[in-house]
């Protein structure tokens, strides 16, 4: 009989979720398959065509499995922060760093060469930027999980931070999402596949998202709630705005429409939750989306804090994902 292969991040509380969603005894349980991981923890990727190939080309990072040892570069990495910016990704991983205390490190962008997208490695943390939408973030989402799987790391998680629009919370809080929701509400990624459109569940790990919102505390002076969130394939009309170039609909349609959307659940709407949860728990790979708000939706449609403040709020799903990884290397340093 399969059993639990949870690595635990955190020591157990009675009021959290009892495996992670990548356990194999949970695969078993309730989907009636195995679980796509090894028994050390690496990543079984169920595509048969990769073993193949002479050498793959992974293309949007610059990286090849001839040319490049991707065990001896990345075998360590436990950790992956995805965001939209590079800037953004860089200072994550300055803050990951200091958070560490990692000395003498270099900030190289790993993947200047392939002219896409900015890596940097700062230990067993990999900081990296996926542009805007889903489109962006699933190419470079698919090629992080083929690169960690010719790594051979060990029980990665996969941590998106980055902003987002508010649902009847504060300015400046942070959401830790539970799950997406795409544009016609519906729990699930759609993708049009060979002509026929798949839907792809989209649920993100609960016993990950309890964890990081327990190391929140009152000192950190803002809102750090779990709630769904809409994935929006379009910042406008697609996230019911009066401001774009176009617009159908009347503001009582996007009052009722952003209401109804809070009924249900939804605290937050950005433009890449859906796909992040569905490739992520088809891989087997545990994630976690944190997004601070930048606004009510209720209360408007532009962001109009100033500069200082919104780089200000921009550090604050830093600060909850960098603060997660130090307690786990530092639970382990005390084991």
């Amino acid at each position: 009989m399969t059993s639990c292969d949870c690595d635990y991040i955190l020591p157990n509380n009675k009021e959290w979720e009892p495996h992670y969603n990548n356990c194999s005894l949970v695969w078993r349980r309730y989907l009636g398959a195995a679980c796509p991981k090894n028994g050390d923890g690496s990543l079984r990727l169920l595509n048969e065509n990769l073993t193949k190939l002479d050498s793959d080309v992974i293309y949007h990072l610059g990286f090849d499995t001839f040319h490049y040892d991707l065990s001896a570069m990345f075998g360590d990495v436990k950790f992956v922060c995805m965001g939209g910016t590079k800037q953004r990704m860089k200072e994550f991983a300055k803050h990951m760093a200091k958070e560490l205390d990692v000395k003498n490190y270099q900030l190289t962008n790993l993947t200047k060469h392939s002219h896409r997208y900015a890596m940097y490695k700062v230990g067993p943390v990999l900081s990296v930027n996926h542009g805007i939408g889903i489109p962006s973030m699933t190419i470079l989402l698919q090629e992080i999980l083929k690169l960690l799987y010719y790594a051979k790391a060990k029980d990665p998680i996969i941590f998106r931070i980055g902003t987002s629009g508010g649902l009847k919370i504060p300015p400046g809080s942070v959401v830790i999402s539970s799950w997406g929701l795409n544009g016609t509400l519906e729990k699930t990624y759609n993708i049009p596949v060979l002509g026929t459109l798949r839907k792809i569940p989209s649920i993100f790990d609960k016993r990950l998202s309890q964890e990081l919102q327990s190391l929140i505390s009152d000192a950190d002076g803002f809102e750090t709630l779990i709630g769904g969130t809409m994935a929006a394939d379009d910042f406008y009309r697609g996230q019911a705005r009066l401001d774009g170039p176009f617009c159908d609909y009347t503001e009582q349609d996007k009052i009722a429409f952003l209401h109804k959307l809070a009924d249900m659940g939804v605290r937050n709407i950005e433009m890449e939750a859906t796909a992040f949860a569905a490739y992520t728990n088809e891989a087997g790979v545990r994630a976690a989306d944190v997004c601070v708000t930048l606004l009510d939706r209720l209360k408007g449609d532009q962001v109009k804090p100033d500069k200082a403040t919104l780089l200000q709020w921009q550090e604050r799903p830093m600060k909850v994902v960098g603060r997660y990884i130090a307690k786990y290397y530092g639970n382990n340093s005390r084991a």
